[in-house]
């Protein structure tokens, strides 16, 4: 059994055709998969990473963008610990898309889920219609939690993105188990302390009484 400190469920969601599937198998496989169909309701791929020294699982789940797929994509937003809504830079209506998909965040998945937005197809620079500064503002706008722009095509920020949702994903539940050792130990210690006391009473009762 591979051994791993953590495993995390990392959702990509967006309109068909901004390269979702692209960026998933760059990344784990490190390859561009050439004349890529669209994506049949729900896919995922497993790759296992390093952060510091831990090894850090990653269940990364490439979801279809057709509307016929969507109330099957939605169920899959519940469990995610992190959610990536990803455009297409060269392609105005995946951007305008972003407030339905990020409505449908809202709606299924958990409040205190990790938001990455991503503007990806980077290497089309000749035919970009969405600056990044407009993608960086509506990242702030609507707090997600990281921005960047990536190209799948040559690999530009594709490790740099999953990585980094790895290591926020890594350093916070790190801080949950932290609170929860330190909680423990307390308990501990409080009921340590109060055994002690319960039995200094029954001594000093029967003291009393001889």
């Amino acid at each position: 059994m591979e051994d791993y400190k953590y495993l995390f469920k990392v959702v990509l969601v967006g309109n068909a055709g901004v390269g979702k599937t692209c960026l998933v198998r760059k990344f784990t496989q490190g390859i561009f998969p050439p004349g890529q169909s669209a994506t049949i309701g729900v896919d995922f791929m497993i790759k296992t990473v390093k952060i510091n020294d831990d090894k850090i699982k990653l269940q990364i789940w490439d979801t279809a963008g057709q509307e016929r797929f969507r109330s099957i994509t939605q169920s899959y937003y519940r469990s995610a610990h992190a959610i990536v809504l990803v455009y297409d830079v060269a392609c105005q209506p995946s951007f305008d898309c972003l407030p339905e998909w990020l409505s449908e965040i809202e709606s299924y998945a958990n409040r205190r889920v990790l938001k990455i937005l991503v503007g990806n197809k980077l290497d089309k620079g000749d035919e970009r219609e969405v600056p990044e500064r407009i993608g960086k503002d509506f990242s702030d706008v609507n707090n997600f939690d990281y921005f960047l722009e990536t190209s799948a095509l040559d690999a530009t920020n594709v490790d740099a993105l999953f990585e980094h949702v790895a290591e926020r994903l890594t350093n916070d539940m790190k801080a949950v188990d932290q609170r929860y050792n330190a909680y423990k130990t307390e308990r501990s210690d409080n009921g340590a302390i109060n055994l002690l006391n319960r039995a200094q009473t029954q001594i000093n009762g029967c003291c009393r009484r001889n």
